[in-house]
C-alpha cells in the first residue's frame, strides 16, 4: 500500500487529544484537529482546562525557514 493512500485513510494525529483526525490546522509543522481547535477557541481563560490547551500547544515545533 501507498504511504500516500494510508496517510489520507487515517488522517493526521493531533497534538492536543493525540487522535488521527481527517480535518483540521496546521500550526507550523502540527496538525489540530477541527474539534480541538473548536475547544481551544470556546474555552475561558478562567477554565481549567485552558492551562491543559496552553500545555499541549507547547509541543508545537518551530522550524528555521532559511530563505
Amino acid at each position: 500500500m501507498n504511504s500516500n493512500c494510508l496517510h489520507e485513510s487515517v488522517g493526521e494525529k493531533c497534538i492536543i487529544c493525540d487522535m488521527n483526525k481527517m480535518a483540521g490546522i496546521h500550526l507550523y509543522t502540527s496538525f489540530i484537529c477541527t474539534d480541538c481547535e473548536q475547544e481551544i477557541i470556546h474555552t475561558q481563560t478562567s477554565d481549567p482546562k485552558y492551562q491543559f490547551y496552553l500545555n499541549r500547544l507547547g509541543r508545537i515545533k518551530r522550524t528555521r525557514l532559511y530563505s
